[in-house]
């Protein structure tokens, strides 16, 4: 089975974590990542309950007509008390925080947030419970926080090291993973691959913003 995790489209708001629609960029994106996918026969999309996961399903699976489902498990990382915070007031009130988490030392939530292991508990199941359906093909629409927490976890990393992978995922990125029944483990294919955005610079994360939204 392969299961295409893919992350939402751009929103209509730079503040952090806050559930908005997907902007006009956001749903070009959505269509770009649908028609790539288009040929492989996708069986099911799941995606989380926020707007802008939703909507990026939406848009994709006109591409698929594959069964959607919503699962509350899939939702992005809480950034506790910074979410509808801007960049550069989070930098500027929580720049200690940001400082420690960088040095990699232990999986720390956000402050009256989430960790790395707390998205693994809730998401990892979901995959579980999808690798189980007997589906050859599943796209998963998620967010930054949620990949690159499930793939750390997939890989057998340390919960503390998932921000080692990626910067910052692509808005509409394809992290494909492939479960093999006979071993138990899942093997990754390709980690943020956004080529179907390459030709439209306007439509990349160095556009727009560098954080996590």
């Amino acid at each position: 089975m392969n299961i295409y995790l893919i992350r939402h489209g751009r929103q209509n708001s730079k503040l952090c974590n806050i559930d908005v629609d997907l902007s006009e960029e956001g749903r070009r994106q959505s269509a770009l990542v649908g028609e790539r996918l288009a040929s492989i026969g996708m069986e099911a999309v799941y995606s989380s309950h926020l707007i802008r996961a939703v909507e990026t399903a939406r848009e994709a699976n006109r591409y698929w007509n594959a069964k959607h489902i919503i699962r509350q498990e899939l939702r992005e990382i809480s950034f506790g008390d910074m979410e509808g915070m801007a960049d550069e007031e989070i930098a500027a009130k929580y720049g200690d925080f940001q400082e420690e988490q960088a040095r990699l030392e232990q999986d720390l939530p956000y402050p009256g947030g989430e960790c790395a292991g707390d998205v693994m508990k809730r998401a990892i199941p979901v995959l579980e419970e999808i690798a189980a359906t007997g589906y050859q093909n599943v796209a998963v629409v998620t967010h930054g926080g949620v990949i690159r927490s499930v793939t750390s976890a997939l890989l057998h990393m340390e919960p503390k090291y998932y921000r080692l992978l990626g910067n910052s995922l692509e808005n509409c990125s394809i992290t494909e993973v492939h479960w093999n029944e006979k071993t138990g483990y899942f093997l990754m294919e390709r980690f943020n691959d956004y080529a179907h955005l390459e030709p439209y610079p306007e439509l990349l994360r160095a556009s727009w913003v560098e954080a996590e939204n």
